[in-house]
């Protein structure tokens, strides 16, 4: 598998993915609209002209999806046991159609299971930034990972 097993990570390990991802008008109005947002600012050009933005706002919950998916394949791809948590999840600037983002992770913590013992806990930071560096969406997320099988 491409993830890393649990004694794999230590605090301050530092992770910039190579996966990108160019977001289109098509995705935000399919994103939105399978998620149940009818909000103007992401779906109607005419209303989002009129906005202090100029334009339709990408759906940052997409962003958020496509900010961890974007971490997936070098730290937990086959390797976690499942997410248990996000937090301190932020958006501090706004992403529009044609922005490219692009994603890093900080191992925040890491501990062993109490109850399990062939798993443990790993904290990440994980943070996506547009083509010119500009922060656009950062959390913090839990996930539960497996030992590996000669460790366990």
């Amino acid at each position: 598998m491409a993830g890393l097993w649990f004694e794999q990570f230590h605090v301050g390990q530092h992770f910039r993915h190579e996966l990108t991802r160019t977001v289109t008008e098509a995705d935000n109005t399919m994103f939105s609209l399978m998620s149940m947002n009818p909000q103007p600012l992401h779906i109607d050009a005419h209303f989002a002209e009129g906005t202090e933005w100029g334009q339709r706002l990408f759906n940052s919950m997409f962003t958020f999806a496509i900010m961890v998916g974007m971490t997936v394949q070098d730290t937990t791809l086959g390797t976690t046991i499942g997410n248990l948590g996000f937090s301190e999840v932020t958006f501090p600037a706004p992403v529009f159609h044609g922005d490219t983002l692009r994603a890093e992770t900080k191992v925040i913590a890491v501990r062993e299971s109490k109850s399990r013992p062939t798993q443990g806990l790993v904290e990440f930071e994980h943070q996506c930034f547009k083509h010119d560096g500009t922060l656009v969406g950062q959390c913090r997320r839990m996930a539960l990972m497996r030992k590996s099988p000669e460790a366990a």
